[in-house]
């Protein structure tokens, strides 16, 4: 790893996913001179091939408790970092920087925080496995290739889906599906963030109009939420990316307006008490 001169960015994946899904991210912005980390959510750090064989230390893992795990790896930086999610990552962010931590944020295709109406049944599609089957809130759920390729990668041949799958994919817990889907009902949601706070560090917001898992209405009504705040919040959407904008051809497109953004608008911080 070259000098992280210019300091730290932590990449934090979404469900059905690990590390690996930021591959290609951790060797680009390792080359810009940045310290990379890409820690998993927790039960969730071992090879792809292991987690499908037994996924069993992740289940029960929710929502809560992954902010808490990336809180705790945050804060044992030199310096605020440049956190990047995706999917749930994504709402880790916003969660994250409501908590005081980063030096700024980008949410990527971020499953919505709570108060964004249209999420319901239909709102986030990822969850229809586990909203099916409510039993499965405890356990841990797969995608089938058919469903990964209609609701992530649709905008691939089945043969390009198909190659991802194998590459990327995991069996996920299904809690922090449940907790998404029915924040709005829930007092105290996982997802739960001050929409006004005016503290926090700058946040944009990613979407893809391709995007079948969190249709870009969301993304912008999510964005829309934060119109209370003072605090820099942007959007961007990009035209015929799916969900898995990550890591289909022309990702490099998302990662360098990812990047650029947060170096223009981060600001010196230290990390909230």
């Amino acid at each position: 790893m070259k000098n992280a001169s210019k300091g730290s960015i932590v990449l934090i994946h979404g469900l059905w996913f690990t590390p690996r899904a930021w591959e290609h991210w951790v060797d680009r912005y390792t080359e810009q001179g940045y310290q990379v980390l890409a820690p998993a959510w927790p039960g969730m750090d071992r090879e792809v091939e292991a987690l499908r064989q037994d996924p069993s230390g992740m289940r029960g893992v929710g929502i809560g408790e992954a902010a808490d795990h990336f809180e705790k790896i945050i804060r044992g930086l030199d310096a605020p970092p440049i956190i990047i999610g995706h999917s749930f990552g994504g709402v880790l962010v916003q969660i994250l920087l409501d908590r005081g931590l980063g030096a700024a944020g980008v949410a990527i295709d971020s499953t919505p925080v709570r108060g964004v109406l249209q999420l319901g049944l239909k709102g986030l599609k990822s969850a229809l496995p586990v909203l099916s089957k409510p039993a499965l809130r405890g356990r841990t759920v797969a995608l089938t290739p058919r469903q990964w390729h209609q609701g992530f990668a649709n905008t691939l041949t089945g043969e390009e889906a198909r190659a991802a799958y194998d590459r990327y994919l995991v069996p996920t817990p299904g809690r922090p599906l449940w907790e998404a889907v029915t924040a709005n009902l829930v007092r105290h949601a996982a997802t739960r963030v001050n929409l006004r706070n005016a503290d926090r560090a700058p946040l944009l917001l990613i979407a893809g109009s391709a995007d079948q898992t969190v249709p870009p209405a969301l993304s912008r009504q999510n964005f829309q939420r934060y119109h209370s705040s003072s605090a820099v919040t942007d959007y961007k959407e990009f035209p015929g990316r799916p969900h898995f904008s990550i890591g289909v051809p022309g990702w490099e497109e998302v990662a360098d307006y990812a990047l650029d953004w947060a170096e223009r608008h981060r600001a010196p911080r230290a990390h909230a008490a």
